[in-house]
């Protein structure tokens, strides 16, 4: 790619700002690619460049959609640029930890489809997520062609949060890059999100104009093998820059109370209104929720889920010491219950 400029990559003030005058000078600024085990691949106005890392810099500091420096003669990445936005997940053993998905984001496609895949607790992970990021979510629905009733799954997902965008499609129709355009625009980067066999690689083909190999979907369950293995910048021809990411089994939530407040708005605005200042909104008196509940504003089947992910966020959030000592104190307990217990 030697006809790309640094605005059309999504260069702007924000990463020039952090530049010193002799980096400007000698490093040349590029887009991280792909990432491998002992290296990455980048975008630059001087070509594609395969760097290796100085010392100190791990390929797991590097996310696709980073910007970076480096000195190409040596082919070597210098220093990565701090973020714009970055998409993270919670790992897996909820230690607090976070893994980076993609990095200087615009918009988040949140892909789901008109079938049995359809989970609204799944897609409100996402929008956690991508709120909590301040990157635009948008969700797409695929298959819609095959299903009896798609208008159904619309009005579902437009549930999950005011104004919030969601197009239905034909994934394989060639209007499909026409109907996501408004966010593909020079320089604006996307991500596709979403479990496996949604669809994600034929919206990829069909943004990218690629061909990249699908596979069948199992009629048991409606769920899809597996085709996205890794993450990768892909050019748009409306001038944007897509990212795909491989569907992902496990998608915890980690210090996103922010995202959550706002994927759960209708709940949120309300708790300044509950009598105690901790109300979990269970069977505390004077809470605005429940109330809300009683009144038919509120889904009950909502709350739970809200409830659901404020719970598993905070016990992410913690720290690894605070886990440790929880342990050692439960620990202690324990030990003195069975002590009592033996006498």
């Amino acid at each position: 790619m030697t006809d790309l400029t640094r605005d059309a990559l999504g260069w702007s003030p924000f990463y020039m700002s952090q530049l010193e005058l002799e980096e400007l000078e000698t490093l040349t600024p590029a887009r991280i690619a792909t990432v491998h085990r002992d290296r990455v691949v980048g975008f630059s106005e001087i070509g594609t460049l395969e760097l290796t890392l100085d010392p100190g810099i791990t390929t797991a500091a590097v996310g696709v959609g980073d910007w970076v420096l480096c000195a190409p003669d040596q082919h070597r990445l210098i220093r990565v640029l701090d973020r714009q936005t970055e998409l993270t997940r919670g790992t897996e053993y909820h230690t607090g930890e976070k893994q980076l998905i993609a990095a200087n984001l615009n918009t988040l496609f949140i892909t789901s489809s008109c079938n049995n895949d359809f989970n609204p607790a799944r897609l409100e992970r996402y929008l956690a997520l991508a709120h909590d990021a301040m990157i635009t979510p948008v969700i797409v629905l695929t298959k819609a062609d095959q299903s009896d009733d798609p208008d159904a799954y619309i009005d579902q997902a437009r549930e999950l949060g005011r104004d919030l965008e969601v197009i239905a499609m034909d994934a394989k129709n060639d209007d499909v890059p026409a109907l996501l355009a408004p966010w593909c625009g020079k320089g604006q980067t996307v991500a596709l999100a979403g479990s496996s066999g949604v669809g994600k690689t034929t919206l990829a083909n069909a943004l990218t104009g690629g061909s990249e190999l699908t596979q069948g979907i199992r009629e048991d369950d409606a769920r899809g093998r597996h085709t996205t293995t890794g993450r990768s910048l892909h050019r748009l021809p409306t001038g944007g820059w897509l990212i795909d990411t491989p569907g992902m089994r496990g998608l915890g939530v980690a210090d996103v109370a922010v995202g959550i407040a706002a994927t759960f708005e209708e709940i949120s605005e309300l708790e300044d209104g509950c009598k105690f200042r901790d109300c979990k909104h269970e069977s505390e008196p004077g809470c605005a929720v429940q109330a809300a509940i009683k009144a038919g504003d509120i889904d009950p089947e909502r709350l739970k889920r809200f409830q659901k992910l404020v719970r598993e966020d905070a016990q992410a959030t913690e720290t690894i010491a605070q886990a440790h000592a929880r342990s050692r104190k439960f620990g202690k307990v324990v030990k003195a219950a069975m002590k009592k217990k033996g006498r």
